[in-house]
């Protein structure tokens, strides 16, 4: 499939390039001490992670670990009640742990343990990828380091129990807003100190390059399964995918298994409470090409130029910025990225647990919306939706803000 010169059905064979450039998005903006580590990792991704060893490894954990693969289930009185489109899920939310986010946890963490690395560091926003890696570090027998912002660490008190009873060292990160950005930038610091002995697992397709690259291949999975799913449900491709995006890895892998098929795909990202900067954290659709985080994408900045500051009611959305690859798939023109904001976002949390007896993480709830609002613009056909991860994190910080509906 050709898309704007784009040869989709060597894609991920051809980007990002040796460089790490998806287009002119990507690369790595990092100090001169980190390049020799990051060399380091790119070098052991493209052959530890290519060998027979390592693949027969991930698998077995993915099949006798993690429980994968996840259904697709068909969304029917949700379905009925809009009419003529169906709607269907890819269960990430059944993935141990609860989320996406295993799915390159254990990968990142058995590449650092083939490398001979004794801890992991990481950041996490909703605290879905804090508890994904400190289960990898307790997995694999590591130390553990997780950066979280005061904010989200009150936001999400679950998680963060979560991940000290997995034996993670929790740190609060309580300079700046206190959120997702804070704990990235607390985390790399961390990492140029201990870069030896230690990796930096990154929770998203950010940072610099190879991460946008392995987190989309560790989270290809979903995609590949997914499609394979979809088609063994119906007997053909959905008109539509849709996942939430942030930073952006659950979306990274999820479309990675249509892009070279004739599928609509939409990457939904948060409005928030409205379209004024610091409102929301909706990068791609307000945002600007800019650095940071060591890459190039398109950003949210403010008057001086610097990251912007950023709301969501999800915690892992709000990120000022978005993955070099989906700055890339924008710009072509072959993923289309629209908002959702709070209330509709509420609205669908209640709605899918109602009517499905499923309940969704915040940031899937966004997907969640937009995928019933695309059914409504549709009329006919298929939509399946990334549901990437389960609510149970949500729900006490839901019934105080908004009580139960």
């Amino acid at each position: 499939m050709i898309f704007n010169n784009v040869d989709f059905d060597t894609y991920a064979r051809n980007y990002p390039d040796k460089n790490g450039y998806f287009g002119k998005y990507g690369g790595a903006y990092i100090a001169p001490e980190l390049k020799k580590a990051m060399d380091e990792i790119t070098e052991a991704y493209f052959t530890i992670c290519q060998s027979r060893k390592f693949i027969a490894e991930l698998r077995r954990i993915r099949k006798e670990f993690q429980g994968r693969p996840t259904p697709v289930s068909h969304l029917e009185r949700l379905s009925n009640k809009l009419g003529g489109v169906q709607l269907y899920v890819k269960r990430e939310d059944l993935n141990h742990t609860g989320a996406h986010k295993l799915n390159h946890c254990m990968g990142e963490v058995l590449l650092a343990k083939y490398m001979g690395k004794k801890k992991v560091i990481a950041e996490t926003g909703a605290g879905q990828h804090g508890v994904a890696m400190a289960t990898a570090a307790a997995y694999f027998g590591m130390e553990c380091d997780i950066y979280m912002g005061s904010v989200d660490i009150k936001k999400q008190a679950p998680n963060v129990a979560r991940m000290k009873i997995l034996g993670a060292n929790v740190v609060e990160v309580t300079h700046g807003l206190q959120t997702l950005k804070e704990a990235v930038d607390a985390a790399f610091d961390a990492y140029a100190k201990e870069y030896k002995d230690a990796m930096y697992c990154i929770g998203s397709v950010v940072g610099p390059h190879p991460f946008p690259m392995m987190v989309r291949d560790f989270q290809s999975i979903v995609g590949e399964e997914a499609r394979e799913q979809f088609v063994e449900m119906t007997g053909h491709l959905p008109d539509a995918v849709v996942a939430c995006v942030g930073g952006g890895s659950n979306a990274a892998g999820f479309f990675s298994g249509f892009l070279n098929h004739p599928v609509d795909i939409y990457g939904i990202e948060p409005l928030g409470r409205g379209t004024k900067l610091g409102d929301h954290a909706a990068s791609l659709q307000y945002g600007e090409e800019g650095v940071m985080h060591g890459f190039n994408s398109i950003m949210l900045k403010d008057e001086n130029g610097e990251p912007a500051p950023v709301y969501s009611v999800a915690s892992g959305l709000d990120y000022p910025s978005s993955g070099p690859e989906h700055a890339f798939l924008h710009t072509l023109g072959r993923v289309k990225y629209d908002v959702i904001n709070d209330e509709e976002t509420i609205d669908a949390f209640y709605t899918l647990s109602r009517l499905e007896g499923i309940i969704p993480a915040i940031e899937s709830s966004h997907a969640v919306a937009y995928g019933i609002k695309l059914a409504k613009q549709m009329g006919t056909g298929s939509v399946l939706i990334n549901l990437s991860g389960r609510g149970d994190k949500d729900m006490d910080y839901i019934i105080e803000q908004y009580g139960i509906r």
